[in-house]
């Protein structure tokens, strides 16, 4: 592709969406060539399918900001790399976190790269996250708007990606978002957010696995080991869930139960009203502090100080839990809490220093 002279080149990855529309006429009113690029990915059979009308949607944008438009296939990569993943993670008895792989494996893994390989000197993407340079060093931080802040889903991120990454909707809020969709006139001003896992959208999660998944009935047993009700398969839950499971055996002034623990062999999951009043892994209980051990690191910038007081995040806009943290190795470590922490084997555990995020790993 010919770059005009001092013009620098975005690829802007096109969801249909009006927070990747704002930010395509935002790149293109600070000058920059800006290409907008839809991606395809795979989709079972067995949903209904938007994509085509997502296409349509950001084709319409693209024209009307009069913008070159692309679409990219990686039809296969997200098979394997996201629903496979899943799927695999899920039939373990672990808890993943899709949005996450789709971000290191799709958007800024395939994306990134072909965006680069056909003359890009950047990538955008509608993302509420904020990348700042200090120095020769990029640090992720939170997007302005709390409410939307996306960074939980990008710890995978490394510094060569954050150098040819733009979110340039991260230091706005939502509503200002909005504002500025109507004011650059944008087809899709007054689109609703799309929710649900990244690319298969608002899904019912238990009904897709289902679909690959065989269902095994067994016990719902309270922290005491007597059976007071059933459920499908132990593989379709996770840690802190109250609904999907059926209790049979209940007293009208019973509060919603939780599952505190799972025993994927036994097909069983313990349940309490009370989800921090039963604890599995006892050993990991000394002098009143609990830790979780996470694997696959990745440090963005700066590799955590011992003793040093950090935030962890184990879930999408889950509360932010004061911690430690004591590295074991270049790919594991424990985060120590001061109390109990309900997370399951999967799950991303993130973590920050104030509105900074570190990076993370997966829980073990």
């Amino acid at each position: 592709m010919k770059k005009l002279k001092n013009k620098k080149i975005v690829f802007v990855g096109m969801s249909g969406g009006v927070d990747s529309s704002v930010s395509v006429a935002i790149l293109k009113e600070q000058g920059y060539d800006v290409v907008g690029v839809f991606i395809r990915t795979w989709h079972p059979d067995f949903l209904p399918c938007n994509e085509e009308k997502e296409r349509l949607d950001a084709m319409r944008v693209a024209a009307f900001l009069n913008i070159p438009f692309l679409t990219f296939d990686f039809e296969d990569i997200y098979k394997k790399g996201v629903a496979d993943y899943m799927i695999a993670e899920y039939k373990a008895g672990r808890t993943p976190n899709p949005d996450v792989m789709c971000n290191k494996e799709v958007k800024f893994g395939a994306f990134l790269k072909k965006s680069l390989s056909m003359g890009a000197d950047y990538v955008a993407t509608g993302h509420y996250a904020i990348s700042k340079k200090y120095s020769n060093d990029f640090n992720l931080l939170k997007g302005k708007d709390s409410t939307k802040d996306q960074v939980y889903f990008l710890w995978t991120l490394k510094q060569e990606q954050l150098s040819k990454i733009f979110f340039p909707v991260g230091n706005i809020k939502k509503t200002e978002v909005r504002k500025l969709a109507k004011k650059f006139k944008l087809p899709v001003a007054d689109k609703k957010d799309s929710q649900g896992i990244c690319f298969l959208g608002a899904v019912d999660l238990k009904e897709f696995l289902k679909h690959y998944i065989k269902e095994k009935g067994g016990n719902v047993v309270n922290t005491n080991g007597e059976i007071i009700g059933y459920h499908d398969g132990a593989v379709f839950h996770t840690l802190g869930e109250r609904h999907g499971f059926t209790i049979t055996k209940k007293n009208p002034n019973d509060g919603a139960y939780y599952i505190v623990s799972k025993n994927i062999k036994k097909n069983t999951l313990v349940v309490s009203q009370d989800k921090n009043s039963f604890q599995e892994d006892k050993d990991k209980k000394n002098n009143s502090e609990f830790y979780l051990e996470i694997d696959n690191l990745n440090w963005i910038n700066e590799i955590p100080k011992a003793n040093k007081n950090y935030q962890a995040q184990i879930r999408y806009h889950g509360e932010f839990l004061p911690c430690k943290i004591e590295l074991n190795s270049k790919t594991k470590a424990k985060v120590i809490f001061k109390k109990y922490i309900l997370a399951d084997k999967g799950q991303s555990c993130v973590i920050y220093d104030k509105d900074v995020c570190l990076g993370g790993g997966i829980i073990i």
